[in-house]
């Protein structure tokens, strides 16, 4: 067992144990990195913050897990597969619940129109009822692995033109460039960053950026197969573990997610993860010895 806050694996039912989840997991950064160019600041909610929403949203949880049908009515309305939409309708079925939070939902995926140009979306208008402030929430459930090292540079996303530095470049300089909506002035605006983040294989914990959150487990990536305690997961299982029904050995193993069922450590490998074969000897030497 571990120290880690992960209440979501209470649940018997999937889509309730992806929804706790989405509420209760911390963001992946605890502030903004220095080296970003900061022309629209943002904020990020503290741990304490999802842990006190999750704890207030519990009987709705329970209920759920006992009788889900609400919830899959709701998702039934979602037609794509991908897990950030998937994310980003959990944070949604939440807000729409009003008795449990303080929120007011103004408006979700809201288009800021300019005469027959659309300059822009933002995914969650909302308005806090206990600091009297309209706030701009931009969600995403991202998956990055560090490679030449840990600083933010180097984290790079399952598609090699996603990585993290872009990500933030464009929160601070696209996403969050609105000052207004439906007329009303925005407070404040919130970056709702969750998913997992790996170190390369080896690696030591120590050291890591500050604006790192260590309070989320982190995975591992590389290239080693291990021979036993590794089972591998459907992608549909990225955003939360299923029941352990569901679990299969790593016989045939091939590029996704596997966990090791001693430890609950999350692992990715890959197996290409540079196309310089002179930098990867380069990163293995520094992975061995951090």
């Amino acid at each position: 067992m571990s120290d880690y806050f992960e209440p979501w694996l209470q649940f018997k039912n999937a889509i309730v144990r992806q929804l706790a989840f989405a509420i209760a997991s911390p963001n992946l950064l605890r502030s903004t990195p220095h080296e970003l160019q900061m022309q629209h600041p943002f904020s990020w909610h503290s741990d304490q913050v999802w842990k006190q929403h999750y704890e207030n949203y519990l009987p709705r949880l329970y209920a759920l897990d006992l009788n889900p049908e609400p919830l899959i009515r709701f998702f039934n309305q979602l037609k794509s597969t991908r897990l950030g939409l998937r994310f980003e309708y959990l944070i949604w079925f939440w807000l729409l619940d009003k008795d449990y939070h303080p929120y007011q939902l103004l408006a979700h995926s809201l288009q800021v129109i300019e005469g027959k140009t659309t300059l822009g979306e933002l995914d969650f208008l909302i308005y806090n009822q206990e600091t009297k402030h309209t706030e701009h929430w931009e969600v995403a459930l991202k998956y990055y692995l560090a490679e030449q090292n840990t600083q933010l540079y180097h984290w790079y996303g399952l598609n090699r033109q996603d990585t993290l530095y872009r990500k933030l470049q464009h929160f601070a300089q696209q996403q969050f460039k609105f000052t207004t909506a439906l007329q009303m002035q925005i407070d404040q605006r919130f970056a709702v960053m969750k998913g997992q983040l790996f170190l390369p294989l080896f690696h030591t914990t120590h050291n890591l950026p500050v604006w790192l959150n260590t309070s989320r487990r982190l995975g591992y990536w590389g290239t080693q197969i291990f021979a036993q305690n590794h089972f591998r997961i459907a992608r549909s299982q990225w955003l939360c573990l299923d029941n352990e029904q569901g679990q299969q050995d790593a016989v045939l193993w091939c590029d996704g997610l596997y966990y090791n069922r001693d430890t609950d450590t999350p692992y990715m490998f890959r197996q290409v993860e540079y196309q310089n074969p002179l930098l990867w000897q380069q990163f293995a030497k520094q992975s061995l010895h951090p």
